[in-house]
């Protein structure tokens, strides 16, 4: 059984950065799109990001792009979010989610990923 771990949220003034990083345990992610997904209480979760197997393909949702930057390491077996230029918008719970796939074809979808993780808090205030 794939169990998902999220690390690195916390409390980041606006126009800072963070990084968070998802590792899985039970399996290697390295046969799987990864994707980045984010709530706010009493909203929708939201697709923020996903990566392909291979790390070529990388889709983002609008807005967050040219301010986040997903990547991973199959060696290290973690993909990680890279989050510039926060703002307090960005406040959520974010959520690594693993798919049964090698790609990110609509990655919005929360029904593609079938496991994740309990999230990690990021809240962007001064």
């Amino acid at each position: 059984q794939l169990q998902v771990v999220e690390s690195g949220g916390g409390l980041v003034q606006p126009g800072g950065s963070l990084r968070l990083s998802c590792t899985a345990s039970g399996s290697t992610l390295y046969y799987y799109a990864i994707g980045w997904f984010r709530q706010v209480p009493g909203k929708e979760r939201e697709g923020v990001s996903c990566i392909d197997t291979l790390g070529s393909g990388k889709d983002y949702a609008d807005s967050v792009q040219g301010r986040f930057t997903i990547s991973r390491d199959n060696t290290k077996n973690t993909v990680y979010l890279h989050m510039n230029n926060l703002k307090s918008e960005d406040t959520a719970v974010y959520y690594c989610a693993v798919a049964p796939r090698n790609h990110c074809l609509r990655f919005q979808e929360e029904a593609r990923f079938d496991w994740w993780g309990q999230g990690t808090q990021v809240t962007v205030s001064s």
